[in-house]
């Protein structure tokens, strides 16, 4: 199955139609509108882009639900905002910062680019690589 490449907006919609769903339950255009920051007929366009690229449905005056094929896109897109806003704060980062820069990156980056990330979060010596690097730093400066 060939996987739709979304605009960065429509990610975002589906990423956020996922957690309400995860977190309430329920996805209704009121809450991904407030989520989101936009207007709720913003949040209707979307979703009938969603509903047209089959990745959602909604019975009228219901809540958004997720195809199969939306629920497998939505938690793709989830893990990648995860594993960069982990990867962030593993530098140093604050938490508030690192989800906002995590969700422009998230759109943006190759899938080289993520694969090589989650080596680096998940290998058990990336601490000791980055303390080595600042006391490298430190003897050479001196």
């Amino acid at each position: 199955m060939e996987q739709v490449k979304l605009s960065q907006s429509l990610e975002d919609y589906l990423e956020m139609v996922h957690m309400l769903r995860l977190a309430n339950g329920i996805a209704r255009v009121r809450d991904i509108a407030a989520a989101l920051k936009v207007k709720m007929p913003s949040v209707a366009k979307a979703v009938i882009e969603l509903k047209k690229l089959g990745l959602v449905t909604q019975e009228p005056y219901s809540g958004i639900e997720l195809t199969s094929e939306g629920a497998l896109v939505a938690s793709q897109i989830l893990n990648r905002h995860i594993l960069l806003k982990g990867f962030l704060i593993k530098l140093g980062v604050s938490e508030v910062i690192a989800d906002k820069d995590a969700c422009c990156m998230e759109h943006i980056l190759s899938a080289e680019t993520l694969e090589k990330i989650e080596e680096f979060v998940n290998s058990p010596n990336t601490g000791a690589t980055a303390k080595k690097s600042k006391t490298a730093a430190k003897s050479t400066k001196k």
